[in-house]
């Protein structure tokens, strides 16, 4: 597809608050450019839980039939000995469903298409901002063919996630806050006969989490935080037998496992931008709120922060009276609903080292508020309603519904 000289609004990142922001916006009219720079979206180890709140905004805008059309889990539960159903259903109907992230994007791709002005490139890196006076006035990127080029705009968005090229060209830096863990993702096969808890998401001793992919598990083993190269030095036998120990019915295939060139590592941040916005830009997502994997509500916060950002940012846009106002409102809709989930996820995290730690004089120390997340049956509804449904929701806007 061929990248004009010039776009109403340029969106960095074809994840998933890029793509939901370039839909919204194309169904108001605007003219949007997303520029993506892998090839497709098939990676393995991605956020792929949707919560309520997505699946509402998905009903709103006419696409609820496709997406239930998707390869899917819908969760009740979370097995295995980990099991905390609050994650599972929040006061809805509709369950949490596991979705495969490139088949999820590749939905709000397709919708996209039908929008005489959405247009989704990939191949395409975009390397640094454009500035002009102090503002941001567009991108710079190097194209499929290895040359640079310029692309110009009224608005630029960075939805580059959480290594953002933008942001860092800006020399902005988030504030981060502590976690107690890292993930190792990979895969081990599938066998028909394997217990019925596999079957969907299952959560083994806290420690793993185990997503059936048809014929293949993806795998997701917390290690202690910063703690990669010193387990990765015990070779991959020390991981085979870890995952026979946690997972006896896989014992019979670690061996399929056979070097750590297999094994992913997600250097788990949580983190937030003080100021989501400059002159010409905004950040939204991962770019603005790097989100742990506790919970699964990654994905979900940054669908919503399209879905505000979209609502805000169309009228403007529609009459060439974009201001930097208008970013500072997105920023104010969205701070609060971001600091309460990351609060929760300072609680699970919490969660994770008592159970990490369970001698006595550690058991004796944790706070009354994490035993209540534990023990709780009404504070482990309330989690779960800010998990899956989230708080302060967002809907579409009415000219994005169809």
């Amino acid at each position: 597809m061929t990248i004009p000289e010039s776009t109403t609004c340029v969106i960095a990142g074809g994840g998933p608050a890029g793509v939901m922001l370039g839909v919204l916006l194309s169904r108001a009219g605007i003219d949007v450019t997303v520029l993506e720079k892998h090839a497709d979206f098939l990676r393995d180890f991605r956020g792929d839980t949707v919560h309520v709140s997505t699946q509402r905004v998905l009903d709103d805008m006419g696409l609820a039939a496709r997406f239930a059309q998707l390869p899917r889990q819908d969760l009740d539960n979370l097995g295995g000995t980990g099991n905390r159903r609050w994650l599972g259903r929040g006061r809805s109907e509709r369950r949490t469903a596991i979705v495969p992230q490139w088949e999820f994007l590749d939905l709000l791709a397709t919708a996209g298409a039908a929008e005489p002005t959405f247009r989704l490139v990939h191949n395409v890196e975009v390397v640094r901002p454009l500035q002009h006076d102090g503002r941001v006035v567009g991108v710079q990127y190097r194209g499929p063919d290895g040359a640079f080029r310029q692309l110009r705009a009224d608005l630029t968005v960075a939805c580059d996630g959480r290594s953002s090229t933008l942001r860092s060209a800006m020399s902005v830096v988030p504030r981060s806050f502590d976690v107690p863990m890292d993930i190792w993702w990979f895969r081990l096969p599938r066998h028909p006969d394997d217990p019925a808890e596999l079957s969907g998401v299952a959560h083994i001793d806290r420690r793993c989490v185990t997503t059936n992919r048809g014929d293949y598990y993806q795998i997701g083993l917390q290690i202690p935080k910063g703690q990669d190269a010193a387990l990765r030095a015990r070779g991959i036998d020390a991981l085979q037998r870890d995952i026979a120990t946690l997972i006896p019915c896989m014992a019979d295939r670690v061996g399929e496992l056979t070097s750590f060139e297999e094994v992913k590592l997600l250097d788990v941040q949580m983190n937030r931008l003080r100021r989501w916005y400059g002159k010409g830009i905004l950040f939204i997502g991962d770019a603005a709120h790097a989100m742990s994997p506790a919970g699964g509500i990654g994905i979900n916060l940054a669908i919503a922060d399209a879905v505000a950002a979209a609502r805000i940012l169309a009228p403007p846009l529609r009459t060439g009276k974009l201001s930097t106002r208008h970013l500072a409102r997105i920023q104010l809709r969205r701070t609060l609903p971001t600091v309460i989930v990351q609060t929760v996820q300072g609680m699970l995290h919490a969660r994770i080292v008592a159970n990490r730690n369970s001698d006595p004089r550690s058991d004796r120390r944790r706070s009354r508020l994490t035993e209540m997340l534990g023990r709780n049956p009404l504070v482990q509804a309330v989690f779960g309603l800010i998990i899956t449904v989230g708080p302060f929701s967002e809907r579409a806007p009415e000219f994005a519904r169809r």
